[in-house]
């Protein structure tokens, strides 16, 4: 299943590290990254595939979460197929 993730915060050393750790273990892999720094504040959007046979998508939201907590930051899992339904003109 391929998914959009957003992540949006304060910069701080370790964000990329951090998600891309949460995802490798959760068995996904990162298709596509964009990241810029604008000020102070981080943003990030991924698009990512989930190995539905490791971790499904309740899973990767939650551990996505946990990760969000502990990076102060605000991360947003969305499946592509709502992502692109939500911003179709």
């Amino acid at each position: 299943m391929k998914c959009v993730i957003s992540v949006l915060g304060k910069d701080r050393t370790g964000i990329v590290a951090a998600v891309s750790t949460t995802l490798g273990d959760c068995g996904a892999n990162i298709n596509d990254i964009s990241q810029t720094i604008l000020g102070e504040m981080f943003s990030m959007t991924m698009l990512v595939t989930l190995d539905e046979a490791v971790a499904d998508f309740n899973t990767v939201h939650d551990r996505l979460g946990k990760t969000a907590d502990e990076l102060g930051v605000q991360i947003t899992l969305q499946r592509e197929d709502v992502f692109q339904y939500m911003y179709k003109i």
